[in-house]
């Protein structure tokens, strides 16, 4: 990163996310329109406080625990997710035994291969998306996403989609998949549709579940409709909290 943010600054987490997001652009690994989606999202994380609240914790909790019980799951990983969350993508897939994959909606091979290239710096072994021999269209979907793996998201029973799109959510849980989603606006397609919806930066909530997915083993309930209402009252609590101080 070229700008030198000093940590004294009350927005220096928000800003070094936004370094490494326009680093991603300019190494070829972030969509311009993932910018653009970013600050969309961050717009979200002030309604929430920016910091990862009690319904993200539960949702959090539930997510290790579907991957850690999943029979085959993967990690979908697009540019932002690739240029924010590098090594806990690998750190995730290593303890819960997940595939990774690259799957864009703004496809291109010189965006798979930067990265392919940070994720197996970051110290990925097998990176499925690649290989177009080895790939098959997902039904329901005419973006580039429906281009899938038949070793990674075609056959999984758990796929992680970060940041994603409402289309592939819906398409994937068609297909009988179970969705474990981060997404920021709790009332999105892709947040309603999922199975598991962390309403949290994603940056926050990766730290978090490659935490809880070392210890997550056993069977738990959850709900994710009643779990994104909790979410909903937490960001009115929170706006409430802030309008007294106006």
């Amino acid at each position: 990163m070229d700008m030198n943010i000093p940590k004294s600054h009350p927005r220096y987490l928000s800003l070094q996310i936004r370094e490494k997001l326009i680093d991603g652009f300019n190494n070829n690994l972030v969509a311009k329109e993932g910018l653009l989606a970013h600050g969309r999202g961050e717009a979200f994380d002030y309604l929430i406080g920016e910091k990862t609240t009690k319904s993200a914790k539960n949702a959090i909790k539930a997510a290790a625990n579907m991957l850690n019980q999943a029979q085959k799951s993967v990690i979908s990983v697009n540019g932002n997710f690739a240029a924010l969350c590098p090594k806990e993508i690998i750190q995730l897939a290593k303890i819960t035994d997940s595939k990774i994959e690259v799957n864009l909606f703004y496809s291109s091979e010189k965006r798979k291969k930067a990265i392919s290239k940070i994720l197996t710096k970051s110290g990925a072994k097998e990176i499925l998306g690649m290989d177009k021999k080895q790939s098959t269209k997902l039904k329901g979907i005419d973006s580039a996403r429906r281009i899938v793996d038949k070793s990674g998201i075609f056959s999984a029973d758990v796929v992680l989609v970060p940041l994603e799109d409402g289309d592939r959510t819906i398409a994937l849980k068609k297909a009988k998949k179970r969705i474990i989603t981060f997404d920021l606006n709790p009332l999105s397609r892709t947040a309603q549709t999922a199975d598991v919806t962390i309403v949290d930066n994603v940056t926050r909530a990766m730290k978090l579940l490659v935490s809880e997915s070392r210890k997550s083993r056993k069977q738990i309930t959850f709900d994710n409709k009643k779990n994104l209402k909790s979410t909903i009252l937490e960001i009115r609590k929170n706006l409430e909290r802030r309008a007294k101080n106006v």
